[in-house]
């Protein structure tokens, strides 16, 4: 055989294999990204949520908490924290207070996403009751106050003075409809 046949079958098998390779590696991305997001805590995906048993308070520090609040551009509610921050206790249960209003003409649901800054922090900040655990929906021109109740853990890193948490509110009214129109039309009628 050929010298140069040879090479080009080589090169051949190795760029088959590469392109075998990165098909393979973009399946795996949403599950890498998954489990980096778990570990790192970005994007806040690395919340406790519900209940908590932490039994005590660490009364020698506090911690600052910073609310923000953002909106994509095709999300016209308004949305802000009632209060921009708070110092508390690790271990002492909290509670606050988002605002939102609808100012359009028609019914929408919403969905607030949380992250946590710096992401080391997410995993010490247990949201025990939270408006970003259910889909809000406001009628056309309605306002409502939506409730966090949250505790920072006593085992937070003590280098960690502040905790930022940001909420985004993205519009799932489209998806929403489609979601009711499918359930109607299981039961035999269809509506939105």
């Amino acid at each position: 055989m050929d010298p140069r046949q040879t090479q080009t079958k080589r090169l051949a098998l190795r760029l088959a294999t590469a392109a075998v390779a990165m098909f393979g590696f973009g399946f795996a991305l949403v599950p890498l990204y998954e489990v980096f997001c778990d570990i790192t805590g970005l994007n806040g995906k690395n919340f406790s949520q519900g209940p908590t048993d932490i039994a005590r308070i660490d009364g020698s520090r506090t911690v600052k908490i910073q609310f923000l609040t953002s909106n994509p551009a095709d999300m016209p509610w308004d949305f802000r924290p009632s209060v921009r921050s708070m110092r508390v206790f690790p271990g002492e249960d909290k509670q606050t207070a988002f605002y939102a209003r609808n100012p359009t003409d028609s019914w929408m649901v919403a969905q607030a996403v949380p992250s946590v800054t710096p992401s080391e922090a997410a995993p010490y900040l247990h949201k025990v009751n939270c408006f970003c655990f259910d889909r809000q929906p406001l009628e056309a021109g309605a306002d409502t106050e939506m409730p966090l109740v949250f505790v920072v853990d006593p085992d937070l890193p003590k280098h960690i003075s502040t905790i930022t948490l940001s909420y985004s509110l993205y519009d799932l009214t489209e998806s929403q409809k489609v979601t009711q129109l499918t359930l109607d039309n299981d039961k035999g009628r269809a509506s939105l």
